[in-house]
């Protein structure tokens, strides 16, 4: 990848760093010079495995192990990052759960169980609010940024289930309040992705991830690195944009209407 960015002597936290679109960024922003925590669940062997593989390739990068759903240790990884890093200019908001692994219709109401709302909730909406939050005096200081993964779930796709559908509606309006509250100093904003080819929980057979691709309007299902570029442009870039959620779908949801 070319570099895009001069991001040397800038630091960034990345939630749900370890697999999937978290990765894919922490990689974009460590090879454009960023120093990268790396944030995973304590349990998660994958955490520790990147963070050996991309110093063994040259890449300042730390591990951040915590859960950001508990309202304990989330704000916790973020105050301990960023006492490591020594700074914070850019938070990524990446680490997310469906609850689930398969898909919940909008008719399977009775598979909506409290504890899958709380799950959800717990890690996908209040864990963005809580991390930005323990960031925030650090995001100020440095004049930072905050990108936020969403989804087209958030909008008008039905998601891997309603519960997920509303943390992540949930996500594009706190983007909107949290733009407000750490303007002029910091930018916030999020994407929402669409179908995308990452290790994640739901399981999409083959057949479904075809018709996905053949809906979009560009034919493709986006990859992790599609995400993580307009995130990394949204961070080190777009100095005017601020409360946006941007779409990255390559227009599967203009296809579906």
């Amino acid at each position: 990848m070319s570099i895009r960015y001069d991001l040397k002597g800038s630091t960034a936290l990345v939630t749900g760093g370890a697999s999937g679109i978290g990765l894919a960024t922490v990689e974009m922003l460590a090879r454009n010079g960023c120093r990268v925590a790396i944030n995973h669940l304590a349990g998660d062997a994958r955490g520790a495995e990147q963070v050996a593989r991309l110093a063994a390739e040259g890449f300042d990068v730390i591990a951040a192990p915590g859960n950001v759903g508990d309202a304990v240790d989330g704000p916790r990884m973020v105050e301990k990052a960023v006492a490591d890093l020594g700074r914070l200019d850019y938070l990524v908001n990446n680490a997310g759960t469906p609850g689930t692994t398969s898909m919940i219709r909008p008719a399977e109401l009775e598979r909506l169980t409290e504890e899958l709302w709380s799950t959800v909730l717990q890690v996908n909406l209040l864990g963005v609010f809580r991390c930005t939050k323990a960031a925030a005096p650090a995001l100020r200081a440095a004049k930072g940024a905050v990108v936020s993964v969403a989804s087209i779930a958030g909008l008008d796709s039905p998601g891997s289930s309603m519960a997920y559908g509303a943390t992540k509606a949930g996500v594009i309006s706190l983007t909107k309040n949290l733009a407000r509250s750490l303007a002029p100093e910091v930018r916030v904003n999020a994407i929402a992705p669409g179908a995308v080819d990452s290790s994640w929980m739901v399981e999409w057979t083959e057949e479904r991830r075809k018709a996905s691709a053949e809906k979009a309007l560009l034919k493709r299902r986006c990859q992790p690195e599609d995400l993580a570029e307009v995130m990394v442009f949204l961070l080190a870039g777009a100095a005017m944009v601020t409360g946006q959620t941007v779409v990255v779908d390559g227009g599967l949801t203009l296809e579906s209407r």
